[in-house]
């Protein structure tokens, strides 16, 4: 591997838009993967600035958080280029042959620039890792060896992400727990299952990295029989469609992405945030003064014009002059909450 501190630029140099308008309207064929290596990097930000040269020269866009602890990634690539990424990421030894999750429903447009920042974890948890072991992690599982597990009367299944992705979609049976950050979700769970400590407690997240620390807590906080869903829903979806395995995930599986979601099953099980119809897709309030995430159906979608209220809808046409100078002092549901929920939302914009 390079060593050194990298020579090329480490940012985009053309502007977000342009780039966003470039790659909807590119034909070349993108794939879209995540993967993730726990680790013990002694200078993230000299690895980070060789990494970003390395996937910058394989036209590899996304968002990738760098720690002491390891990479946690989210990308798209040239589909042309897969080959060659694996080759690149086999020359970082603690990258060698690591799982690439392929994305369920793609279309390739999920990133459009490469960032790549360095922080204190690759996953906000909260935790001091050094008062437990966080390699003492639980069983990994298979699709099939969680679809087994999960069918004894004596298994718990944990939703461990937040609640606006739970929302969309979980496993049959599942316990969702109200949690609105990772953080605060690990101690919740712990004490939520306090009194089944001798059951199958069997943890799944979107792509398997956050129940690497996750299970490692249940197992400090002195559960034994821990599991986890190696890979995660992504995971899950690929394995279960390769070997014709019942899919025992409802719903839509939501991703840190542009595309906000990625179907698994045909139920939708959400509602829209503003009208309660059926509806399961996500987006952000096209103010930016809000950009609160919610759920909206299509119809809702042309009569907010993709805002979360009428408030934001009628700023959204004023100069940008008036909306620069109004923002500073206006409050909106994004400015009280950077996620919503049923019932959350002030539809009409009334203070």
């Amino acid at each position: 591997m390079q060593t050194g501190r990298a020579k090329k630029t480490l940012h985009n140099r053309i502007n977000r838009k342009e780039l966003k308008d470039r790659i909807l309207t590119e034909e070349v064929q993108r794939t879209t993967l995540s993967f993730y290596a726990y680790t013990h990097l002694s200078d993230p930000i000299t690895f980070r600035d060789i990494f970003y040269n390395g996937l910058h020269e394989l036209g590899v866009f996304g968002r990738i958080y760098v720690a002491s602890e390891g990479v946690n990634a989210q990308i798209s690539v040239l589909t042309s280029n897969l080959d060659a990424l694996r080759h690149y990421l086999n020359t970082i030894p603690f990258l060698y042959n690591v799982r690439l999750n392929v994305a369920v429903e793609d279309d390739g447009k999920s990133f459009f620039t490469l960032t790549i920042k360095v922080r204190e974890k690759i996953v906000a948890d909260g935790l001091n890792d050094a008062e437990f072991d966080v390699t003492n992690r639980g069983t990994h599982l298979s699709a099939e060896a969680f679809n087994t597990l999960t069918d004894h009367p004596d298994t718990i299944v944990v939703d461990m992400r937040n609640i606006y992705e739970s929302e969309v979609g979980h496993f049959e049976n599942a316990i969702l727990p109200p949690m609105e950050t990772f953080r605060e979700g690990l101690p919740m769970v712990a004490d939520m299952l306090s009194e089944e400590r001798e059951k199958h407690i069997v943890m799944y997240c979107t792509g398997g990295i956050r129940c690497e620390k996750a299970s490692a807590y249940m197992k400090y906080r002195g559960y034994q029989n821990v599991y986890q869903l190696d890979g995660g829903i992504i995971e899950y979806a690929r394995q279960a469609e390769e070997k014709g395995l019942p899919n025992k995930f409802v719903g839509k599986n939501f991703v840190f992405d542009e595309r906000l979601g990625e179907r698994i099953s045909d139920d939708i099980i959400a509602s829209c945030h503003q009208c309660g119809n059926e509806s399961d897709d996500h987006t952000n309030c096209a103010n930016d003064a809000c950009h609160i995430l919610f759920i909206q159906c299509p119809t809702c979608k042309d009569t907010f014009e993709g805002c979360c209220s009428l408030e934001c809808r009628d700023f959204m046409h004023l100069p940008a002059e008036e909306r620069k100078e109004l923002r500073k002092h206006r409050v909106f549901n994004g400015t009280r909450n950077s996620k919503s929920r049923p019932g959350l939302l002030n539809v009409s914009g009334e203070q």
